[in-house]
């Protein structure tokens, strides 16, 4: 029963030709008369580290939420391995091996950190009503399982303080954790990071860097982050793709970025 069910995952498909994780193209979202994305087209690499930004309005929430399915283009593709996600459900993303986190935090407040991770290692069991009604011994293996992949990630995230702690009364910097760790039960290939910094001290900026950093090294997961901090970008982002009034106006490495001149105008402006 287990293995049948493992057969129709998404991420059993066949993959696409490992050039790109990511596709996006030609991408167009209109909202009655305003484009808010207009053509829009970038990879990303696997195994990269790539900065989504651009002046507030720009598209990039707007782009985000076509990855989440939220939104669905009026026009154009997205391809995660080679395969279109766009006739794919919301529910159904993390199936294809994409995980995100949300500018706005969007945990379980009343549950502990370690019920909330364990939530996110949901959309990798192949359980249903009934099997978990009966509580059969392959339901209870997988939840055994589970429950160590949540304390793995807690070990690697330093929550083991706050592990059963209800996470209302959590630091906000120690809830951006938790949704990090929630993300990852997910086994994502793909993590998406949605305003990751904002609200942090200084003190916290620098070690999220770092574990975005460390993330992406040592456990093999593309990121794929939209920020506001620019110095966080520049310093972590093996590539950086550029929006401006829902259009891509640069699309390189960090120090091609910083040297674009369309990228300089829309952040600051003309000089004459």
């Amino acid at each position: 029963m287990a293995e049948s069910a493992a057969a129709g995952r998404l991420d059993q498909a066949p993959a696409g030709d490992g050039r790109a994780i990511l596709e996006v193209r030609d991408v167009v979202v209109r909202f009655g008369g305003i484009v808010a994305l207009d053509g829009v087209s970038f990879d990303v690499e696997p195994g990269k580290i790539v900065g989504l930004i651009g002046p507030n309005g720009a598209g990039k929430t707007t782009l985000f939420n076509c990855f989440s399915r939220l939104y669905t283009p009026d026009s154009g593709d997205i391809r995660f391995e080679g395969r279109s996600i766009l006739k794919a459900g919301a529910h159904r993303i993390a199936d294809f091996g994409i995980g995100r986190t949300f500018q706005n935090l969007a945990l379980f407040h009343t549950m502990t950190v370690l019920d909330n991770i364990m939530v996110g290692g949901h959309s990798r069991t192949r359980s249903d009503f009934l099997s978990n009604a009966l509580r059969l011994p392959w339901v209870r293996r997988e939840e055994e399982r589970m429950r160590e992949q949540a304390w793995e990630l807690i070990r690697f995230l330093d929550l083991e303080a706050e592990a059963y702690q209800q996470v209302s009364a959590l630091p906000f910097g120690t809830r951006k954790r938790v949704e990090l760790a929630r993300a990852l039960a997910a086994e994502p290939r793909l993590l998406m990071l949605d305003e990751p910094a904002g609200g942090l001290n200084h003190e916290e900026l620098g070690a999220l860097g770092a574990l975005i950093k460390t993330i992406n090294r040592d456990r093999g997961v593309t990121v794929l982050l939209v920020e506001h901090h620019m110095a966080l970008v520049m310093e972590i982002s093996d590539h950086v793709v550029v929006l401006d009034f829902g259009r891509k106006i640069a699309d390189g490495t960090v120090p091609e970025i910083q040297a674009n001149p369309a990228v300089i105008e829309a952040y600051l402006g003309t000089t004459d």
